[in-house]
């Protein structure tokens, strides 16, 4: 691809790329590019076709038609390693890793450092160091993976790839785990890259970051190019509306008013990770919890259902007083509880979809033995509701795409009928479109006269689906907003410990 308006001529480019798994096209001639120094976007819903593209460009299959040029010259990856040694680095949304091995294993994996015929440990130890450093990193390099935190983890692949001295770099979903202090040092070594000539391809479904980062951004939909353009006053609901058709602003939906009657009451509890917290929830209530890193929110609500043990305080149902030791007495008293971690701890992702559905609601189909055909008619059943897209139920839950799998961990809890649903990071990882999705669920839920604790780090979400805002701050509630003070700044005050409404 030439360059254009005085523009450098790209690193890499795709020409009328097409894609095709058997009769069906899935990639529909689309052109992008990488210039040197720049970060851009690569935006669409899930199934719009960014994955397949990123695959071709980087060497993970090959286009069933068009050009990929480096530096203006055609080129044909055979393999990943191709790619690579061409300076083409992907770094997935699955992590790439081996957990069994060390930190600096992981990084020079396949490339270690030698001297003559032995390896040489302590200068990948000392280069491994120095990586993640530079993305304030505290992980041990001595460290087995299979240890370290999901967001540390993120920092060993974005290691690895900078230890391959990469020209360009596919950034798949990078700050999905991340807190906002470590996007901000990933994004410093986003712009250390940017000037020293790297181009980055950057996918997310954050569009306030994107804001932040893109030089330019591309939008893709169902297989298709839609748009090129400069990043530059680019809102966020300009990008919502280029990828579906609709502004950000339509997507919370409106919420009927709660009922009076309290379905939960909670009262000075101490667990681990939590102070002290008071709160309570109303029928028909969408209750919001905001909260920085470790401010005790999911601590809270594990403690609550029996996963962690209660140390003091108390728990009603209605007038009943409640003392839940385990998950199976807490799903007995009809709450429900969906993890934001759904892919280590929501679905076991090998297994097929229905396996997945059924199995917080198994004593319904165990008669004793399980009946499948009232299993599958359930599991079918409850697709529908949710607007769950697989081709078959047989799909393992893994093959899904991040939208998907939300919404078959919630039709999995659904299915055991909770009158409380605690929903934790309703839509993280997934596109604004099953964004939309998923926030219609939650009003209907609560149109069902069910009560919803929404736990989010998106002060956005928990703004436009919450009747109510519940703020944590070091282990302790805060403060209970309603009206008017459900606001950004005065959740920010409240959460970073500037102001409480209740005691220490």
């Amino acid at each position: 691809m030439a360059k254009q308006d005085g523009q450098p001529s790209a690193l890499l480019a795709g020409v009328q790329i097409r894609k095709s798994y058997g009769p069906v096209e899935v990639l529909h001639g689309v052109d992008f590019d990488v210039r040197p120094g720049e970060v851009h976007a690569l935006l669409g819903e899930n199934g719009a076709g960014k994955s397949t593209l990123v695959k071709a460009l980087s060497g993970l299959v090959t286009p069933t038609d068009g050009q990929i040029l480096v530096d203006g010259s055609q080129v044909s990856f055979k393999s990943v390693a191709d790619a690579e040694d061409a300076g083409i680095i992907l770094i997935h949304q699955e992590f790439n890793l081996a957990e069994l091995r060390t930190v600096e294993e992981n990084i020079f994996l396949g490339r270690e450092r030698r001297r003559g015929p032995f390896l040489d440990k302590a200068a990948m130890r000392t280069e491994a160091r120095a990586l993640l450093d530079q993305l304030n990193c505290s992980a041990p390099a001595t460290a087995q993976v299979a240890s370290l935190a999901v967001a540390d983890k993120q920092m060993v692949e974005i290691a690895k790839a900078m230890s391959r001295q990469a020209r360009v770099l596919f950034l798949d979903e990078p700050t999905a785990v991340l807190t906002k202090a470590e996007t901000a040092s990933l994004f410093a070594l986003v712009r250390r890259l940017k000037a020293e000539g790297v181009g980055i391809v950057f996918i997310s479904h954050k569009l306030d970051e994107v804001a932040e980062i893109a030089d330019r951004i591309t939008v893709l939909r169902d297989g298709a190019w839609v748009t090129t353009v400069d990043a530059q006053g680019v809102t966020p609901d300009d990008m919502a509306r280029m990828m579906v058709g609709r502004e950000l602003s339509d997507f919370y939906p409106d919420m009927p008013e709660p009922l009076p009657d309290a379905l939960l009451e909670v009262d000075s509890v101490v667990a681990p990770g939590v102070r002290r917290a008071s709160f309570n929830l109303h029928k028909g209530e969408v209750l919001g919890f905001a909260g920085l890193q470790g401010a005790g929110r999911t601590a809270l609500m594990e403690a609550l259902i029996g996963l962690h043990p209660k140390q003091s305080g108390t728990v009603k149902l209605g007038e009943a007083a409640q003392h839940f030791h385990s998950v199976a007495q807490s799903k007995a008293a009809r709450i429900a509880y969906l993890t934001k971690d759904r892919k280590g701890k929501g679905l076991l992702l090998g297994n097929d979809l229905i396996w997945n559905f059924s199995l917080f609601a198994l004593d319904k189909f165990a008669k004793p033995f399980i009946d499948r055909k009232a299993e599958r008619r359930a599991y079918e059943a409850a697709a529908q509701s949710v607007d769950l897209r697989a081709a078959s139920p047989k799909l393992t839950a893994g093959s899904l795409s991040g939208g998907n799998q939300q919404k078959l961990l919630l039709a999995k809890v659904l299915e055991a009928d909770p009158q409380i649903i605690i929903i934790d990071e309703p839509t993280r990882g997934i596109d604004v479109g099953a964004k939309a999705q998923i926030y219609g669920f939650i009003a209907d839920l609560a149109a069902q006269g069910r009560g919803v604790i929404v736990l989010s780090s998106e002060l956005p979400e928990v703004i436009g689906l919450s009747h109510r805002v519940v703020v944590m701050h070091d282990g302790h509630v805060t403060g209970c907003l309603s009206g008017p003070d459900i606001n950004e700044e005065t959740i920010m005050r409240y959460a970073s410990g500037l102001v409480s409404d209740q005691a220490a």
